[in-house]
């Protein structure tokens, strides 16, 4: 289905997602002054998967949009994951920018080179090492989703992550993959990579149902049949705390990290 009009559209958009999916979920970082919960290793594994799959749609000569669109994920990610090192680990500022930017300028030297080095033998006809782009990069970006379903397993909820950081993400995985669609050749690889990812995001919203809001929804039917209790919320809530769980018994201490409480 070539239509240039809609590949680029839906590409934008899709770019755009992307470009703005990890910013709720830096302004609840920075406002809870926490990270419990979000994944760190989650956040390097999306930077680094934007150095095949930008190799991949540029090689590829996807539209604009999606080849710009790698390289906001790295960004996003890293600056997230700078915050697992600042408010988790308890880096510096410095310490922060001594480890983010050298790896920044590190993964795009990587792309650039590979981006060279593929187009020169796209041209000779191999086509395998394109195929190891797509591969990396679907394996990257779903290993990274992955890591929060250990979580979820592990705590029985959903935890750290916003809910709208999640929507925006599936919304940009959703209009890439159409673009893809919409592109003068149907690209398989292309498509498995963006359609990975967002299967991997719907089930966290289904996980969200079951362990968040239908605990949330049988304790809110049990307060209107008896006198209200004290509210009570997860340790270290998600942008879902409003959803009491069974496992929610803490309220937190706003603005503290929780190493400082362990400390009184």
């Amino acid at each position: 289905m070539d239509n240039p009009i809609a590949e680029n559209v839906l590409g934008t958009l899709g770019a755009v997602c992307w470009s703005i999916q990890l910013l709720p979920q830096i302004v609840i970082n920075y406002k809870r002054h926490n990270t419990e919960g979000l994944q760190g290793s989650m956040m390097l594994l999306w930077a680094v998967a934007g150095v095949p799959l930008g190799v991949y749609n540029i090689v590829e000569e996807f539209n604009v949009a999606l080849r710009i669109q790698p390289q906001i994920l790295t960004t996003l990610s890293l600056l997230t994951w700078a915050q697992c090192l600042y408010y988790g680990k308890g880096f510096s500022i410095k310490k922060c920018i001594a480890a983010v930017v050298p790896l920044l300028l590190f993964l795009g030297g990587v792309e650039t080179g590979l981006i060279f080095a593929l187009k020169k033998a796209k041209s000779r006809g191999l086509e395998w090492p394109l195929i190891l782009m797509a591969v990396l990069s679907a394996a990257l970006l779903a290993a990274g989703v992955l890591r929060h379903y250990w979580d979820i397993y592990v705590h029985r909820t959903v935890r750290g992550i916003s809910f709208f950081f999640v929507g925006i993400d599936a919304a940009g995985d959703l209009f890439s993959l159409v673009s893809v669609v919409f592109g003068p050749a149907l690209d398989a690889l292309g498509m498995i990579i963006y359609g990975t990812e967002l299967v991997l995001w719907l089930g966290i919203f289904v996980c969200g149902g079951v362990f968040n809001f239908l605990p949330w929804l049988r304790d809110h039917s049990r307060k209107s049949e008896v006198p209200p209790e004290p509210v009570t919320l997860h340790p270290m809530p998600s942008s879902t705390s409003v959803f009491r769980t069974v496992s929610g018994t803490v309220v937190e201490r706003r603005g503290r990290p929780r190493s400082a409480e362990a400390e009184n």
